[in-house]
């Protein structure tokens, strides 16, 4: 099914066909008539409520069955028959006038939905299935109904009524934006809640009429996980929420972009070992400079800014250059990423502690103590490290790390299209080439890695090295050769 454009349609005095008389046409016609439409129906007989606004003038109605020419001058119908056939005729007729029309229970001959709503005063809020799942929908709508009180009708009125002289007090939107967060964090909402609009009014003209500051600029570096959403901490989500600006990084899942706010500038900072790569330098030039136009700037980067992500250098930067920052932790990769395999990063059998390494290019490679990563009773965490296992495989062999010891490469974890695959150190690339393991992958080492087949609970069960080529099988496997 495809994806709706939401929208709220003004149908003020504007002509509504809704053909069918019965009591499911009667709810749509109250609904209408709700939003101010000049309504017209079409249907052999009504029940007695429609045919009470019939008679008293405040609707249109022509006895009998559908006829395609009432839709002419329309804005909209509604097909509210139990006659299939009526309403495919009315969805043609609609489709072929370019028509919007609505089959009730019937999704896939709607070009419009019409949703759950909420409704406190002016202000509505409308939760859509596309059709596919009216349930879903209006069991949300309850849910939202025991949340939003009454109030929000009358804090919608209020700020409704004040819209121009807060437009000319803050013209520019940023601005506007903050001082919209201030005044629903501060006491306003509550005193609508406990019905005092006076004090309300007054608190809203104060606010207007105290001096407006130059807004301070910021950076946040936030770490966003490895991809899952549901990984985002309260305080990252807050602040993808007040961000004016947000440079990110390639891994960044869209799914997590698309809990930030939909008009701030979104750019892209990403670096990769092939193809476009933005260089440090210029992150920083791009914070500074929009720091400096008193924008909060949001820096956001996979997983976590202290663990491989540059986020130290960043920071001595942005302190060099006298800029407000925070950082808001991510869950980094080694932690979520074994986690969504079942391997747990230390166990009381197996191993007691931990190694996280960066495996990003030979000059990473060539610093790191291999001795003391092949030893035993650890496991090691090897962030970005798809192009250099070769090298891993053959360092650690040299310094007596047993052929047998577990690993898991896990390929995209936490999202959606998470693969583990699992083996032996003596097969590691060798593995890692026959399932095409592409970025963004990480290697876990060490015994807990075996756990992974037993353990897994997210996604696919791993998949395992291929047979060896020397095995009796492997002959007949394309593979193999």
């Amino acid at each position: 099914m495809a994806t709706l454009f939401p929208l709220f349609a003004d149908l003020h005095d504007r002509p509504v066909l809704v053909v069918g008389g019965g009591a499911v046409a009667e709810r749509k016609v109250q609904a209408l008539r709700e939003a101010g439409a000049r309504i017209h129906l079409q249907a052999p007989t009504l029940t007695p409520a429609l045919q009470a606004l019939a008679d008293a003038g405040r609707l249109g109605w022509e006895p009998g069955t559908f006829r395609a020419g009432a839709l002419d001058g329309v804005w909209l119908v509604i097909a509210a028959t139990d006659d299939a056939d009526t309403n495919r005729a009315v969805a043609d007729a609609a489709s072929r006038r370019r028509v919007l029309a609505n089959v009730v229970d019937d999704a896939a001959l709607s070009s419009f939905h019409v949703p759950a709503v909420v409704q406190r005063g002016e202000l509505q809020i409308a939760v859509s299935s596309g059709g596919g799942a009216p349930m879903v929908a209006r069991h949300l709508r309850r849910q939202l109904e025991t949340w939003l009180d009454e109030s929000w009708g009358a804090l919608t009125a209020l700020l409704a009524r004040e819209r121009r002289r807060i437009r000319a007090r803050f013209p520019e939107p940023g601005a506007r934006r903050r001082f919209f967060e201030q005044l629903l964090a501060g006491p306003l909402p509550r005193l609508l809640r406990q019905r005092q609009p006076e004090q309300a009014e007054r608190l809203l003209a104060d606010a207007l009429a105290a001096p407006v500051s130059r807004p301070a600029g910021a950076v946040v570096l936030v770490g966003a996980g490895p991809g899952d959403p549901g990984l985002l901490t309260l305080n990252g989500l807050r602040a993808l929420n007040e961000a004016d600006v947000i440079l990110h990084d390639r891994l960044v899942s869209d799914a997590v972009l698309q809990l930030a706010r939909r008009d701030a500038l979104r750019i892209e900072v990403g670096k990769s070992a092939q193809g476009h790569s933005v260089r440090q330098e210029s992150i920083h030039a791009l914070m500074l400079e929009h720091a400096r136009a008193g924008r909060r700037v949001v820096r956001l980067k996979g997983g976590d800014p202290f663990v491989f992500g540059r986020g130290g250098e960043e920071l001595e930067f942005l302190r060099a250059h006298d800029i407000t920052y925070e950082v808001v932790p991510g869950i980094t990769a080694a932690v979520a990423c074994a986690a969504y395999a079942g391997i747990p990063l230390t166990h009381r059998d197996h191993a007691q502690s931990v190694r996280l390494v960066t495996a990003h290019c030979r000059d990473s490679l060539d610093t790191l103590d291999w001795a003391a990563l092949a030893r035993g009773r650890q496991t090691l965490a090897f962030y970005m490290g798809v192009a250099g296992l070769e090298t891993v495989q053959a360092r650690l062999s040299a310094e007596g790390c047993p052929a047998s010891t577990p690993f898991a490469l896990i390929e995209n974890g936490s999202r959606a299209e998470q693969r583990v695959i699992t083996g032996h150190l003596d097969r590691l690339a060798e593995t890692a080439r026959h399932h095409q393991v592409s970025s963004p992958a990480l290697l876990v080492l060490g015994e807990v890695a075996g756990l992974a087949d037993t353990l897994h609970w997210f996604g696919p069960a791993p998949l395992a090295a291929p047979p060896r080529s020397d095995h009796p099988a492997a002959a007949t496997l394309p593979h193999a050769a």
